[in-house]
């Protein structure tokens, strides 16, 4: 990032988001610190060093937060006042993006991504549609529709199918695209008429509590409707899916958790809306012209990997396969991994050490599989001083195994792609869904009928065709099998945080 032509690194960014962060939560329209007085550390991901800290939350912290949204559901009108739904959303997106600039600064310092993601999906984007096409359903949606006549009762029996808030929704987001997620959450949940309480991944808590403060300063929200409520335990995070006064779970993150904040939400029958992991395919047919097929390849290299989305398995027919495998080893042996505050990086570093460490592992095990890893495969090295305590990894190129091999079912969530070859069309349409999970994929022909035919076959939520764009506030996002229940955005995505009653009457006779 610059101002007025300097070049800031992530050193820099990091101390000027330290500077701006908040590090309060908001429980019942108060900004307060723990009621422990406990905090814990925020890391940066490029640097390895403390960037701050943030309110850790304990119990009674999250029992206050949802007692608090529960309040404000069942005690004031937001949920059946639309006017002043939209008129706080609005109030909202304009203190977003009068901070637009500080929360550029603060995703790429606490996420670690790099300037160009911003741009998109980690920020320009969301922050455009994110909260205005909810608030544009609130006049738009089909709240009631009318079922005149029929039934038990014939022509006098008059139903209406009505529309209505869940209730209190616990929004559960990732650290990979954290405030996209949290706006795609917040958006349709409170535009629907829910009270939510949101809890951020420990990782990246700061753009959540910002988001916080301008809810409680910028925003006529009713106390209770939104509760921003970090905290680095998975304990107190588990309140959320055992506590009978929250209605619903909307989680994006990983299977594992999402299966087991699903069973635990069972004995209360909530619903749950989980967001989870992927191992998609992008499919090069026989026909395709290798060139093009090289930069959706290397997307997957941005932001390091770290997107539940990215066609992490390149299938590639056999006549193209050598070709395919020598130009994206070599475009990936060319990808810049560095500092994400500078705009030529596209590999930035991993979120955790953690993180890093599973990634070298996956590496490691596919060695052990047998594979050829044709470039990348370990650490980077060579880092400049500032960056030594960062988390990087190489971009990582995987030939000579077959959809058996781990590398080629589990989600590495990191810079890496595997090539496997196939022999036709109806074969690349069972190995790509030859997998646990169903989240996205991409389809590449010289025809785009062709291609749109084999789409058309693969068992996931979104795929790209020849290149097109599925994103979008406006498209339903979220996967088949081990990648999900249910979507988010779109009308579905709205739909999701809604219960649905209907109401019968007779008809009067006439006079």
């Amino acid at each position: 990032m610059s101002d007025s032509g300097r070049q800031f690194t992530s050193v820099e960014l990091g101390e000027r988001a330290a500077a701006a962060a908040e590090t309060r939560m908001l429980i019942d329209g108060k900004l307060v610190a723990a009621s422990s007085g406990a905090q814990f550390d925020n890391l940066s991901p490029a640097t390895g060093r403390l960037l701050g800290s943030t309110a850790a939350a304990d119990h009674d912290d999250m029992g206050q937060a949802i007692g608090a949204a529960r309040r404000a559901f069942d005690d004031t009108d937001w949920s059946t006042n639309r006017e002043l739904r939209k008129r706080c959303l609005a109030q909202l997106q304009a203190a977003l993006e009068a901070e637009k600039e500080e929360l550029r600064t603060e995703l790429i310092a606490e996420v670690g991504c790099p300037v160009m993601t911003t741009q998109l999906a980690q920020l320009d984007w969301p922050l455009a549609d994110g909260l205005r096409y909810p608030t544009r359903l609130i006049d738009d949606f089909d709240w009631e529709r009318l079922l005149d006549g029929g039934g038990l009762f014939g022509e006098r029996n008059v139903r209406t199918v009505v529309k209505e808030p869940v209730g209190v929704v616990a929004a559960i987001t990732p650290s990979n695209f954290p405030l996209e997620v949290i706006l795609n959450k917040l958006g349709p949940a409170l535009a629907a008429g829910n009270t939510v309480v949101l809890k951020p991944d420990p990782n990246t808590p700061w753009n959540a509590t910002r988001l916080g403060r301008l809810v409680a300063e910028h925003t006529d929200v009713p106390a209770g409707v939104v509760n921003v409520v970090p905290t680095p335990s998975n304990e107190v995070a588990g309140l959320l899916g055992a506590d009978p006064r929250v209605d619903m779970i909307s989680f994006t993150g990983s299977t594992a958790v999402g299966k087991l904040l699903a069973r635990t939400s069972a004995d209360t029958m909530k619903r749950t809306f989980l967001e989870l992991g992927g191992k998609s395919a992008l499919i090069v047919l026989d026909d395709a012209d290798p060139a093009k097929v090289i930069p959706g390849a290397v997307g997957v290299c941005v932001h390091a990997g770290q997107a539940c989305a990215a066609t992490t398995r390149v299938l590639v027919h056999t006549s193209l396969f050598d070709q395919m495998a020598a130009a994206v080893t070599a475009a990936f042996a060319a990808v810049t991994v560095g500092d994400p505050a500078l705009p030529q990086t596209l590999v930035g570093p991993l979120i955790s050490a953690a993180q890093k460490r599973r990634v070298l592992d996956a590496y490691a095990q596919a060695r052990h599989d047998g594979a050829e890893i044709t470039t990348g495969g370990g650490e980077v090295e060579d880092l400049p001083p500032d960056l030594a305590g960062g988390h990087y990894v190489q971009p990582t190129v995987i030939v000579g195994v077959d959809n058996s091999a781990a590398i080629a079912r589990e989600e590495v969530f990191g810079p890496v792609v595997v090539l496997l070859p196939f022999g036709d069309d109806d074969e690349a349409v069972r190995i790509a869904n030859d997998s646990a999970y169903g989240l996205a994929g991409a389809v590449v022909s010289a025809s785009n009928d062709r291609a749109m035919g084999v789409a058309r076959r693969i068992r996931t939520g979104a795929i790209g065709v020849n290149g097109g764009m599925y994103y979008g506030a406006d498209a339903p996002f979220g996967g088949y099998k081990s990648s999900g229940w249910g979507r988010q955005c779109g009308i579905e995505g709205f739909a999701q945080y809604l219960e649905t009653k209907t109401i019968g009457y007779r008809r009067p006779r006439e006079a």
